[in-house]
């Protein structure tokens, strides 16, 4: 950050709590803003070197969606519940991405009332090109320690499963 504050905002909001009387509710609060700033501090890193490719997370996660496919196509819905959005942001994201040269859209072959996304040779380049500068730049670079990592990733998957995210038992969060 150019301009870091003097003292951590979310501390003083969390004594703020307590003073107000809310001290059963003060760590949880100030938890919960905490996972919110650091997500904004994530993705500004992830966006801005996302940038010189013309692309944002959305359209990064598309393109990396469908270069995990096997065949470099899925059909829209599918993308659109893998990704957990609504299926607007998807053919939003195709939009621009088709405009671009990086996907292209196609009928099923053997179900009609489904469209297929599909990956160009410029965007399996493209997807491949702005991995390689988020593995440099911001996931080898994360801000956290090693154990955090492993930590979070048990924390969140348990919270996201419980909050009817997914329902998997062998998930990374129970390694």
């Amino acid at each position: 950050m150019a301009n870091p504050l003097p003292r951590d905002p979310i501390a003083d909001a969390q004594r703020n709590w307590e003073r107000s009387g809310w001290g059963n509710t003060a760590a949880p609060m100030a938890a919960i803003t905490a996972i919110m700033r650091t997500q904004q501090i994530l993705l500004a890193r992830i966006e801005n070197v996302l940038k010189p490719f013309g692309l944002t997370f959305a359209r990064y996660e598309l393109l990396a969606l469908l270069s995990f496919a096997r065949t470099g196509a899925l059909p829209m819905n599918k993308a659109s519940a893998l990704l957990q959005v609504h299926p607007t942001s998807v053919t939003n994201a195709v939009d621009r991405l088709e405009k671009s040269g990086l996907v292209v859209r196609s009928p099923h072959p053997t179900d009609g009332r489904t469209t297929l996304v599909e990956l160009t040779t410029e965007g399996r380049t493209m997807a491949k090109r702005a991995t390689a500068a988020l593995n440099n730049e911001v996931f080898s670079q994360s801000g956290f320690a090693d154990d955090d990592v492993e930590h979070l990733i048990r924390i969140f998957g348990s919270f996201r499963r419980r909050a009817g995210d997914f329902n998997d038992v062998d998930d990374l969060s129970t390694r």
